[in-house]
């Protein structure tokens, strides 16, 4: 094909050879051109040319000697993190999280806008503002970035464009919602629901590297999951794969009109609402009067840590209440791993993770082995970054046009 590169030509193989070593270098940090061929298997010739085409081209950066080891010192080479730069945004209700990420994946820049009370200010600005100051704070502007990934509740239904499953997200179901931001943001945007880029922060990250089928229950302000198949988040025909809050289960009312209650009975049964009339109903007193995640993490927290009594009596409920739910999840979908995550959650420790794992082994015909999440630093956000950060590296590295 005229204009086109034919795969085993040796343009597309030093392509191929060039994105290995970007990789390697990503993983180890700063090698040396003997190591780098050993890793790769490429003759000290070969990788001696692919360095130099890499540093010609901006992409890896010469950066000090091995010094201290044993032999002669070797010039040791690293990826130039100024090379690319993507942001992620985490949205709920109380605040935007935005930060910006260099191309090895170091946060640079954070800034966080509440957004309580900020109805006057539009989302598109709320967005830009929360955006303005991650770059700023990295010593950037907007220009530099190459790609953003937004995390909301629900997802953006990719036949319609518009917000579902998250009527408590204020300012964000206009239809034309999508189409102002893309206006506003000279970079590609994409739209991701937030407990699969937790997901995704898991998978590259944490408990669920390399593991290719598994499922990420999250709580938190809200009941949801990720499902990952093959290796692929699986967002369905609406994109509401995984709104598992509105899933009716066994111990809770039926709710029904759920968009409406934007809520259901797996939301009612084991969300973080539940967890103070539990605790009064077991005779718990000074129980807080904050936001329902605050009051029910403190409240599993403490649940965790006793060893008897109502406190240790709310632990056993509440995790009977999330394997009831997990059940479900485990028989349609026959996971290999499942992960918890949220503050509720991770609340509850080992302590909870035992119990559920007990109590579903009881309930599920299969055996998934279960895990916390190991990502605890705001993994929605560090999901976008990661998330953004795929695709930035696929567009910088790519040396075959070169």
């Amino acid at each position: 094909m005229a204009g086109g590169t034919t795969p085993g030509t040796p343009r597309v193989l030093r392509a191929m050879n060039d994105r290995a070593a970007l990789d390697l270098l990503l993983e180890h940090g700063p090698l040396s051109r003997t190591k780098i061929g050993k890793l790769t298997g490429l003759s000290k010739p070969t990788a001696s040319q692919l360095l130099a085409r890499l540093e010609a081209a901006g992409l890896v950066v010469a950066t000090g000697t091995s010094e201290g080891r044993p032999g002669p010192s070797a010039q040791l080479y690293a990826v130039n993190a100024g090379a690319g730069h993507a942001a992620g945004i985490d949205v709920n209700p109380q605040r935007i999280r935005a930060a910006v990420a260099d191309i090895t994946g170091r946060t640079v820049g954070e800034f966080r806008l509440a957004t309580p009370g900020r109805r006057g200010t539009g989302v598109v600005r709320q967005v830009t503002d929360a955006l303005d100051g991650a770059t700023k704070a990295a010593g950037l502007v907007r220009a530099d970035l190459r790609r953003v990934v937004v995390g909301t509740p629900g997802a953006f239904d990719p036949n319609t464009g518009r917000l579902r499953y998250a009527s408590h997200l204020p300012g964000w179901h206009s239809p034309t919602l999508l189409d102002e931001l893309a206006a506003a943001l000279p970079m590609p945007v994409e739209y991701e629901n937030d407990v699969n880029l937790a997901a995704v922060a898991e998978q590259r990250l944490g408990a669920a590297r390399g593991h290719e089928d598994f499922v990420l229950l999250w709580n938190e302000e809200g009941v949801g999951a990720a499902v990952v198949l093959g290796g692929r988040l699986h967002r369905g025909f609406t994109g509401g794969a995984g709104e598992v809050g509105f899933m009716p289960v066994p111990g809770a009312p039926l709710v029904r009109q759920v968009t409406k209650a934007n809520a259901g009975g797996f939301q009612e049964l084991a969300g973080s609402q539940a967890l103070a009339r539990l605790a009064r109903e077991l005779g718990i007193e000074g129980i807080g009067s904050g936001p329902h995640t605050e009051v029910a993490s403190a409240l599993i927290s403490e649940a965790a840590r006793a060893g008897a009594g109502p406190y240790r009596r709310l632990l056993e409920v509440f995790a009977t209440a999330v394997a009831t739910g997990l059940a479900s999840l485990v028989a349609v979908l026959d996971p290999e791993l499942l992960v918890l995550s949220g503050d509720l959650l991770v609340a509850g420790g080992e302590p909870l993770r035992e119990l559920v794992q007990r109590e579903l082994a009881e309930l599920a015909a299969s055996r998934p082995r279960l895990v916390l999440g190991s990502v605890r630093d705001r993994p929605v956000l560090r999901g976008a970054l990661e998330s953004a950060l795929a695709t930035t590296r696929d567009e910088v590295f790519d040396t075959s046009a070169h």
